[in-house]
């Protein structure tokens, strides 16, 4: 079963090249391997020992009971070949077991259930940015490891929103263009091609409408959507500031905690500071004496555990906007002294509302004016937070409101911009 799964050339012998004592090894794997679920199954575990291996296991109950409804016939299989019997007659024994009620039905669902448990542990480490190439290289006991702890807990539940996170941040990377970051608004005229809407792609696909597409083109009268303009794109460190104080294990819609909407966010965040070849800063706080803080510097590869140990962090407690923001600020001043115009962003995310002193607030409008960092901030959960004459709003230059959890395309622009 483990060679049918692993092997790229795979070749079932011939009945007649088998052992008559092995023809019924041999229903029992024809069964698994012709149900079409198999050809699906191998799609996942060809070349990949621990998948194959994954995929045995997934089978092995299954199996296991296909091998004892067929009992009597490998008993009479093998009977007659320790009495040395014709072939013929040690044959007849042995495909008793085809006609074992149920055989081919329970190959068959084993064979589904063995490729849909493979074809989770894929999309599982998928979604938490684990690449095939990187899962090869990776001993076996380490990666069973990880399966586990990734299917255990929070983690799991978190799974299938972080994975729709990075589909989002990857399609907002596609469509990102530097001189016109902005957050959306509405719609407007021109002939700026990138911000093109759907109406007027699909104008640009039908052959009788082109002449009109180039003829509005050529005069700026293409309908684009409009944006609110911001600054460029940074260059300078990513730093994620999420909270992780009590509240911040409230439900919303769908059951998704505003902990895990956060997240997922941040992770895609990290994702979008890989791509961009710029540092990455995870900071989590809840009140001013917690906080931790994990760092992914440029070049170097962050590695599964790290990442996990980030998402998995919860601090409780309750909030302070000041800790995080002046480790943040701290953090900033050091790259400064490397770097030429960084031009770094900070993102907040949170669902609380605190005060800052008005000293805080003058050294950190100070740092601003220095270091030329932009602050995000995103109110998961929280409306008034994001109000304006907040004092997250007065802090932030970008600001919005997270109100459904289940909806990631909220924060899409926020890829555009960063």
């Amino acid at each position: 079963m483990f060679l049918a799964a692993y092997q790229v050339g795979l070749r079932l012998r011939e009945r007649t090249e088998m052992d008559p004592s092995r023809l019924v090894n041999h229903q029992v794997i024809a069964a698994l391997v012709e149900s079409p679920d198999f050809a699906a199954l191998r799609r996942e575990t060809v070349g990949d020992p621990y998948a194959a291996a994954l995929a045995v296991l997934a089978q092995s109950g299954a199996l296991r009971r296909m091998l004892e409804r067929s009992q009597d016939a490998q008993e009479r299989a093998e009977q007659a070949a320790r009495t040395r019997q014709d072939a013929e007659r040690a044959a007849t024994a042995a495909q008793g077991a085809a006609a074992v009620p149920g055989l081919r039905a329970a190959a068959h669902r084993a064979a589904g259930e063995a490729a849909e448990a493979v074809r989770e542990e894929a999309v599982l480490m998928r979604a938490w940015g684990v690449g095939s190439g990187e899962l090869e290289r990776m001993p076996y006991a380490r990666r069973a490891r990880l399966a586990e702890r990734l299917r255990a807990g929070r983690l799991a539940r978190w799974a299938e929103l972080i994975g729709r996170f990075r589909q989002m941040a990857d399609g907002e990377r596609a469509r990102k263009v530097e001189s016109s970051a902005g957050e959306l608004v509405g719609v407007t005229l021109g002939d700026d091609l990138s911000r093109l809407i759907p109406s007027e792609l699909a104008n640009l696909g039908l052959p009788e409408l082109r002449a009109v597409f180039a003829a509005r083109y050529a005069a700026g009268e293409l309908m684009l959507y409009d944006s609110r303009g911001e600054q460029p794109t940074g260059r300078g460190a990513v730093i994620a500031c999420v909270d992780t104080s009590h509240s911040m294990y409230a439900e919303g819609p769908g059951g998704v905690t505003r902990e895990a909407w956060s997240k997922a966010c941040a992770l895609a965040l990290l994702d979008q500071a890989r791509h961009a070849g710029r540092d990455f800063v995870g900071i989590l706080f809840s009140a001013e004496d917690r906080i931790q803080v994990f760092r992914f510097p440029v070049g170097r590869s962050a590695g599964i555990e790290q990442v996990l140990d980030f998402a998995e962090t919860f601090l409780g407690g309750g909030t302070s906007y000041q800790a995080p923001l002046t480790v943040a600020r701290e953090l900033l001043e050091e790259e400064f002294d490397d770097a030429t115009d960084p031009r770094a962003d900070i993102v907040m995310i949170t669902d609380d509302e605190c005060g800052v002193t008005e000293e805080w607030m003058r050294g950190w409008n100070d740092a601003r004016r220095v270091l030329g960092f932009r602050l995000f901030g995103l109110a998961v959960g929280a409306p008034g937070a994001a109000e304006a004459g907040s004092v997250l709003d007065a802090l932030c230059d970008n600001l919005r409101s997270i109100e459904d959890l289940t909806d990631v395309h909220a924060a899409a622009d926020l890829f555009r911009l960063i």
